[in-house]
């Protein structure tokens, strides 16, 4: 156990789903032929004039408030300086600055709840504010050159940045999926951390106790994946420990996280805020249109959030944390859960289901979020199982049917004679035939072997292509055993 306290704080960088970019009218892309979505506007060209997305304002004013956030009528923007062969114009346009002059974000001193376990923490958030993002260098078309893609020059985004409230690589997953979960439900962005639609930079610093002053800070940069993020933070905790317990310093540095060799390394030191330049956007007014009437529209347009449609899960359908966690821990789940339980009486039933057979199709599917099944024929399947039409062992034939076809499961049911078998006297004696043929199975049974059962059930469904109904089933099977002679 490390007696070193470990500080921790993320700054989230999330693409916004605007069709244009930030500042100009080319479209947001991905995947388009390199250098093919640019204009001199998002290219710096001498001369041109940018002019904010109302819609990226909208998001991020509505992040703002899912996230407790005040949100700022006095946002202006500012000139962040720097050199990067992936900026062509040599300055970033964003609301972030060196000092209060300079500094004044659309949204700042929010919070959001975290849970792990039992446990819940808050961790505060510093600000949001909006900025456009740089283009892409690519290192692995030629063996030795880089190319440039500018495509993404421009492109909205937020920049969500956390106090240093995290104490553990858990704590800093825990947060970013629920960030992502609320970027997702707010529909501002597709939050794909495979595309790069959302990452982050994450600054590690350890102190000898929580009353001592904060530690000398590393940044990672750029991690895109849960499971990197953990080991990444992971890694470079134990090396901060190796060096601080054997006398050494940590010098303030940006690093990089190589995932093969499952460590971090030094890509230059780490500058300050000073070293870039801030200074007011002389081509842009302030963003004076962000009254309190603006403010309040925005939130009256804001969804049921995530923590919100939990605690109506579990209170409207009767489910548990976990199953509630589960069917809400996506927007698309939860619409999709929803949708059905319009259409039908159990929603325990309807939650087996979507856990089950409808994540499972998610997961198959090229985007790990589709499925074929509309919500409507799934809410018909669970209504047929329920009111004994089907048993359990035909519905999942029917199901597996629906999912190539989505064809309505009252006509697949219907047009194979797959309904329950509701004839007391031929079930009867199909029991009865079973039994006697045999002996040996009915001696076990009277010798108190009860799990004979489930061969003899298995029989019967057998014999009557799962349709028999498993209630009456059981009821004629335990007085056939008890009577027939063998």
């Amino acid at each position: 156990m490390s007696h070193w306290n470990i500080v921790i704080g993320l700054e989230v960088h999330a693409q916004l789903s605007t069709h244009t970019k930030l500042f100009c009218s080319c479209p947001v892309s991905f995947g388009e032929e390199p250098n093919s979505s640019v204009c001199p506007v998002c290219l710096g060209m001498p001369g041109v004039l940018p002019v904010p997305n109302s819609k990226a304002l909208e998001s991020a004013v509505k992040l703002g408030l899912a996230t407790n956030c005040n949100i700022n009528n006095r946002a202006m923007w500012t000139r962040k300086n720097y050199f990067y062969p992936d900026l062509p114009k040599g300055y970033q346009i964003t609301q972030q600055g060196d000092s209060p002059q300079y500094d004044h974000p659309i949204c700042r001193d929010g919070y959001l709840d975290i849970k792990l376990g039992d446990q819940e923490k808050k961790i505060r958030i510093m600000r949001i504010h909006m900025e456009e993002d740089a283009g892409k260098l690519i290192h692995d078309q030629t063996p030795s050159d880089s190319l440039f893609d500018a495509n993404r020059c421009g492109t909205p985004l937020l920049e969500i940045v956390s106090h240093p409230d995290i104490g553990s690589a858990a704590e800093a997953v825990a947060y970013l999926e629920k960030l992502k979960q609320i970027l997702e439900y707010l529909d501002i962005s597709d939050a794909n951390m495979e595309k790069g639609n959302l990452r982050c930079d994450v600054n590690i610093s350890l102190r000898a106790s929580v009353h001592d002053p904060l530690g000398t800070r590393v940044e990672i940069k750029n991690m895109n994946s849960f499971s990197q993020l953990e080991r990444a933070i992971e890694a470079e905790v134990a090396l901060q420990e190796l060096t601080l317990n054997s006398g050494g310093k940590i010098e303030q540095v940006t690093k990089r996280w190589d995932p093969n060799q499952g460590k971090t390394f030094v890509m230059r030191s780490k500058e300050m805020a000073h070293d870039y330049r801030y200074f007011p956007e002389p081509d842009m007014l302030p963003l004076t249109q962000v009254t309190t009437e603006y403010i309040n529209n925005l939130n009256a347009q804001l969804p049921e959030l995530p923590q919100a449609r939990l605690s109506r899960f579990k209170q409207e359908y009767h489910l548990g944390e976990y199953e509630a966690g589960v069917l809400t821990a996506q927007k698309w789940i939860a619409d999709y859960f929803d949708e059905v339980c319009k259409n039908t009486t159990n929603a325990k039933q309807a939650c087996n289901w979507v856990m089950g057979e409808i994540l499972r199709l998610a997961k198959e599917s090229p985007d790990g979020a589709s499925v074929s099944i509309s919500p409507r024929y799934l809410a018909q399947l669970v209504e047929m199982l329920v009111q004994g039409e089907i048993t359990g062992r035909i519905a999942k034939q029917v199901f597996a049917l629906m999912e190539g076809t989505n064809e309505d499961p009252q006509s697949l049911v219907e047009s194979r004679g797959w309904k329950t078998q509701k004839d007391t006297g031929a079930l009867e004696k199909i029991i009865e035939d079973i039994v006697q043929a045999n002996p040996v199975q009915v001696a076990q049974y009277r010798e108190g072997k009860n799990k004979v059962l489930g061969f003899f059930v298995g029989q019967i469904m057998k014999a009557t292509q799962g349709k028999a109904d498993p209630g009456q089933v059981n009821q004629i099977l335990l007085e056939k055993l008890s009577t027939v002679s063998v």
